[in-house]
């Protein structure tokens, strides 16, 4: 772990992995919620967790760097169900690379629970992880210069949803009617980090 000094009330705390910090970031979260650990944001990403807005820096940042953190705990509360069809552009790439049907591609991706691990590149969009390595599939070599919204696609160890049109470069396995972003909406992101996500198989359009 390597906990950095960001502006004047910041730390932005460096892990090894994925996993590392989302277990970091729930555990911040805990801390947060207990009253140890005033915080104004916990934001994670790929392989960091930046606290922005911190009462007291110097006290986390001595705390932080002689911490062990515990696995994340599962998240509590209701799962998250996405409808989905499964009728991508690269659902037969994605099957030969993962060596099944298409059908089956469909059924794996459907009978995985999901996390969201955070958020970003599009308001709405959260990087979900929960696939075996087995699955994880490259980006493609030239990306597409627009992806429509409710695009279900993977990218290395991710599972995203475009939120709105733009261009980009996963691999598209399906569609869903979902909205992810609703500025009328309280919360306006469906997806938080630490959510738990399923997607529902409605075949075929």
């Amino acid at each position: 772990m390597n906990v950095l000094r960001v502006g004047e009330d910041a730390l932005l705390v460096e892990v090894a992995s994925g996993e590392e910090a989302q277990a970091l970031h729930a555990e911040l979260l805990r801390r947060r919620a207990e009253g140890s650990l005033r915080a104004r944001e916990i934001v994670p990403a790929a392989r960091t967790v930046l606290l922005d807005g911190l009462a007291d820096r110097a006290r986390a940042l001595s705390e932080l760097s002689a911490a062990e953190v515990p696995p994340a705990p599962p998240r509590a509360g209701d799962v998250v169900e996405l409808p989905v069809r499964y009728d991508g552009p690269d659902l037969g790439e994605v099957a030969a690379h993962w060596g099944v049907p298409e059908p089956e591609v469909a059924r794996i991706h459907a009978g995985t629970e999901f996390r969201v691990a955070f958020c970003g590149f599009a308001p709405g969009f959260g990087y979900l992880t929960g696939l075996p390595a087995r699955y994880h599939v490259p980006r493609r070599d030239t990306p597409r210069t627009a992806v429509p919204a409710g695009s279900v696609a993977l990218a290395g160890p991710y599972t995203g949803v475009y939120p709105r049109s733009s261009p980009g470069g996963w691999r598209l396995i399906g569609t869903t009617d979902a909205v992810l972003w609703d500025h009328t909406r309280v919360p306006a992101a469906l997806l938080s980090p630490g959510t738990r996500v399923r997607f529902v198989d409605r075949g075929r359009s």
